[in-house]
């Protein structure tokens, strides 16, 4: 009978590799859907609040599930004794925290002034929707050079 089920159990059994390849190919979809996402958005004039707080939320989401993503690459990297690219996944992981926690109160506060009328807040809020668009480009060509190397 254990015979029997060797293969099952022996195909139950990921290699490091495997897990690695996994957590970079769900960093990839996540940040290629995401940026794809972003990107349509810009067709809004970001002129009222509905806007900014759509736009916001997509950001918060997004942010969550690139950082669960990012840290289980790194750590899938690190139990595969390939550090560079631990160490490159975590670099998106911190990016992440990172980006979430300076851009997410500016777009709050950016969404508040928009209420208000700001006229200076509009462009200033589409400037930080380009530039995270911008560093997502540039995560999402890192996660592809990373393939690569399978």
């Amino acid at each position: 009978m254990e015979d029997f089920l060797y293969p099952v159990r022996s195909a139950m059994m990921l290699q490091p590799n495997q897990f690695a390849l996994f957590f970079t190919v769900a960093l990839l979809a996540i940040t290629a859907y995401f940026l794809l996402g972003s990107v349509p958005l810009l067709i809004l004039k970001h002129d009222n609040p509905v806007d900014s707080r759509f736009i916001r939320s997509f950001y918060i989401t997004y942010f969550r599930m690139a950082f669960v993503a990012a840290v289980g690459t790194a750590a899938s990297y690190a139990l595969a004794s390939r550090t560079g690219f631990a160490v490159g996944a975590a670099a998106i992981a911190t990016l992440t925290l990172v980006l979430r926690a300076r851009l997410i109160p500016r777009m709050d506060r950016l969404g508040i002034q928009i209420q208000g009328q700001d006229a200076i807040a509009i462009p200033e809020f589409r400037r930080i929707h380009k530039s995270a668009i911008l560093i997502n480009t540039v995560q999402l060509g890192a996660i592809l050079g990373s393939l690569g190397s399978f």
